[in-house]
């Protein structure tokens, strides 16, 4: 197996004599392809045509992009490979079989390594212009294609990504067209440079600003650098910094006492926790606690995650958790938690928090949504400063309104902010807090411009996955950078596996074929199974299993699939460029150690 780790330091570079020039003009229309069990629809195979082509803003004439969000669009027209990389590739891997469109690039072409070209500089080939707008997006496919699974990290660690170019002016390409540079970019980050940016650890804040000045930079990335800016770079990675800079305040699980139980309405309930031997982590407002419960023997365990609600001054959590039919962890809270009750509770978890720094914020909310909504509020309040809050509140009627007086009274403590609520199931509407609204209905496009968002503000969403999809699209149409919004969902995150196509949905459920090793509980599914050795990572199990899972490069690159761990341990295979953040795991080459909870 070839190390993915370590960069090749022994092949020399292949010299380019004479000016570059495009060797190779390759196309292909998105195909279904089989790879490992399922069909994937892509436009990785590309093969060289001859003759003149016409080089359009989205693309070459007679190509196509399988997964147009991930490889397409006008930041993303045409892929460019080098002949220098195919030489590299060829001695690394003893072949003799690659050439022009195997890696899935339209462009093969002499000259232009990624060391030498700049995001920003632009280039005359024929009678059309480009511009350089980022390194190759690292994915799976390219490893399919070759049959090479990790070639994605390879190409990070060997500095070879390729890049994509904008069409500044459209019109035709042959084979054989000098490449003339007409601009450089500015601030001269070279291709190999800003991949090792976003990819590898060691990444400085100086570098990422002069990375965020290219205006020429994809948006994506722009963004992607923007957070990796805003958090703490001694412990951010690829996926972002751990909001709150370092790991869980403690291991796996630790036993809490029910101290104080509420009725907050007709079904859902608050539960006060505390240890009574050892005082609580703070927790960042808008994370979440998992609570394992025992419904009988060791593997008939219960896990589930609850929004904080609030953190008493005395270091105490509360939770709220409401009681629904299809919900067994709630039904078993409600039916069988008492005050004296002892649950293990593991530590403070979730990128979702409110920015501690004064910016203006929406809280929007529909139903128990409200949990971690009412902890961002409290903490506005006790943080003393003067930010702007819009708070928005759906639920089915008053009698269903939970928190609706606590809200309240936080409100009234913070000068300027406004307030909307809707009751689904009523028509009476009122008036609540200073300018507040109370209304029948649900919320729509004209309610929220109504609210006179600025563009510098931050929006939080919680509730089903069909009002965040709703609100945060209306927010986006309104201008609201989707940068900007985050939202929270406790169920199982929508699946993200590029260009797989979709089979229908299935439940989660126990593998045809059961496992003997270390248990696995995949915690938003709420199923737990024994590991099998025939699968290569996490991923893969969760693959057999139906849980829905996260991933792109399957090689341990773009953390797309990282994944919180709420106990257990786990060993890599290969062994990923960057390590996730402390107490998260990359589902793609993970493979558990002992017993494991992870939270998908």
């Amino acid at each position: 197996m070839i190390e993915t780790a370590e960069p090749s330091q022994s092949a020399p570079p292949v010299e380019e004599d004479g000016p570059p020039v495009l060797l190779s003009v390759n196309v292909g229309l998105p195909r279904p392809v089989r790879w490992n069990g399922t069909t994937v629809y892509t436009g990785i195979h590309k093969s060289p045509v001859a003759g003149p082509r016409t080089v359009r803003r989205l693309n070459v004439d007679g190509d196509g992009q399988g997964d147009p969000e991930g490889h397409g669009g006008e930041q993303r027209a045409v892929l460019v490979y080098q002949r220098g990389s195919y030489a590299h590739w060829s001695r690394v891997f003893g072949r003799d079989d690659l050439t022009p469109g195997s890696f899935g690039e339209n462009f093969t072409v002499s000259g232009l390594a990624d060391d030498d070209v700049c995001i920003g500089d632009r280039y005359r080939i024929g009678t059309a212009e480009f511009e350089v707008t980022q390194p190759r997006v690292t994915c799976f496919r390219v490893g399919m294609r070759l049959g090479v699974p990790e070639l994605p990290a390879l190409l990070v660690s060997h500095r070879r990504p390729g890049f994509y170019l904008r069409v500044i002016t459209e019109g035709e390409v042959s084979a054989g067209d000098h490449i003339i540079k007409t601009r450089t970019g500015r601030n001269q980050l070279s291709v190999a440079d800003v991949d090792a940016l976003l990819y590898l650890p060691g990444r400085r804040a100086e570098t990422l600003r002069r990375a965020v000045e290219i205006s020429a930079l994809s948006p994506g990335w722009q963004q992607s650098f923007r957070d990796l800016l805003d958090g703490d770079l001694s412990s951010a990675t690829v996926a972002g910094p751990s909001p709150a800079g370092a790991g869980p305040a403690w291991a796996g699980f630790r036993p809490m006492t029910v101290r104080r139980v509420v009725q907050e309405t007709s079904t859902v309930t608050s539960y006060h926790l505390e240890d009574p031997q050892t005082p609580v982590a703070r927790a960042l407002p808008g994370q979440y606690l998992t609570l394992r419960l025992h419904e009988g023997d060791d593997e008939a365990l219960l896990v589930r995650s609850y929004s904080i609600s609030a953190l008493e001054g005395t270091g105490r959590y509360r939770i709220t958790v409401r009681r629904d039919a299809h919900g067994r962890a709630g039904r078993f809270l409600h039916d069988h938690v008492r005050v004296g009750t002892t649950v293990d509770v593991a530590a403070p978890r979730g990128t979702f928090a409110l920015r501690p720094d004064g910016s203006p914020a929406l809280l929007a909310s529909a139903g128990v949504g409200v949990t971690p909504m009412i902890a961002m509020l409290r903490e506005a309040v006790r943080s003393g400063r003067q930010r702007p809050i819009w708070w928005l509140h759906v639920a089915r009627s008053r009698a269903d309104h939970v928190f609706a007086a606590e809200a309240e009274q936080l409100l009234e403590q913070l000068p300027g902010s406004r307030s909307m609520t809707f009751y689904t199931r009523s028509e009476q509407g009122g008036t609540g807090h200073d300018a507040a609204t109370v209304r029948g209905g649900r919320p729509d496009a004209d309610d929220l411009a109504r609210l006179g968002l600025p563009s510098s503000a931050w929006a939080y969403l919680c509730g089903p996955p069909g009002f965040v999809a709703e609100i945060g699209g209306a927010l986006r149409r309104l201008g609201l950078a989707s940068g900007r919004i985050r939202s929270e969902l406790f169920e199982a995150l929508p699946p993200v596996a590029p260009g797989v196509l979709d089979g229908g949905v299935v439940s989660p459920h126990q593998p045809t074929e059961l496992g003997t090793g270390p248990l696995v509980t995949f915690a938003r599914s709420g199923l737990s199974v024994r590991w099998r050795e025939r699968d290569r990572s996490l991923l893969e199990l969760a693959e057999a299993c139906a849980v829905p899972t996260r991933w792109s490069c399957r090689t341990g690159v773009c953390h797309t699939c990282a994944t919180p761990v709420i106990s257990g341990a786990a060993s890599y295979q290969p062994i990923p460029l960057e390590p996730p953040p402390a107490g998260q795991t990359l589902l793609c080459c993970a493979r558990p150690t002992e017993d494991m909870v992870v939270d998908a």
